[in-house]
């Protein structure tokens, strides 16, 4: 096992502003001081999670939603194994982590579109209330993937946040990806800042 490249710029890039965008968006909520802010993280949630979609599909091997999609039978032998402190290795997202990733896409495009949908006067009450409990469920799953993040961390002696910065993993060395997709970094960079200049204009 050595270091090698794992995670491509746009999965990387894309994890970090979906994640200060959720903040700044949690953080200002309430009241109508800090509304255009609220709007503009929202609109980064959702331009991040719009292309992470595709990207799923044509990014590099660990970006493939088939390289970490499971089905239950694998979620719930890793979440064994977790709980018996012994947890198996993967390269990629393991197949918990990868379910939380696919709820964490599904939630910040629901979320986003419905605060837009409030933005422009729609849907009353109703979608404020779904709105809010949208963004709570969302919080929710955050917060267990932090969890899986630090058990991860402790129990396979790698530090995945560190991972998630650098790109790099353990692994062996035919297990590395060959690109981390720069050009592709900065296309998502673009698609996001045109998300966030629509949607707050």
């Amino acid at each position: 096992m050595k270091k090698i490249l794992v995670w491509d710029w746009p999965v990387r890039l894309g994890h970090w502003l979906m994640a200060g965008a959720f903040c700044v968006a949690w953080l200002t909520s309430e009241g109508e001081t800090y509304r255009l802010i609220h709007v503009i993280a929202g609109a980064i949630v959702l331009g991040v999670a719009s292309f992470r979609l595709p990207w799923g599909f044509i990014g590099s091997r660990y970006a493939r939603f088939v390289d970490f999609v499971r089905g239950p039978v694998s979620v719930k032998a890793y979440l064994t194994s977790l709980l018996r402190l012994e947890p198996a290795h993967h390269v990629g997202h393991n197949p918990a982590g990868g379910w939380a990733i696919v709820a964490l896409l599904g939630l910040g495009i629901l979320t986003s579109l419905a605060g837009w949908g409030i933005y422009n006067d729609l849907g009353g009450n109703l979608l404020e209330e779904l709105h809010e409990g949208l963004a709570v469920t969302m919080l929710t799953v955050v917060l267990i993937h932090l969890a899986g993040v630090f058990s991860g961390s402790l129990l396979h002696g790698e530090n995945l946040v560190r991972a998630m910065i650098t790109g790099f993993k353990n692994g062996l060395p035919d297990e590395a990806i060959v690109s981390a997709r720069p050009l592709a970094g900065l296309l998502l960079l673009i698609w996001v800042a045109a998300a966030g200049w629509w949607i707050a204009n």
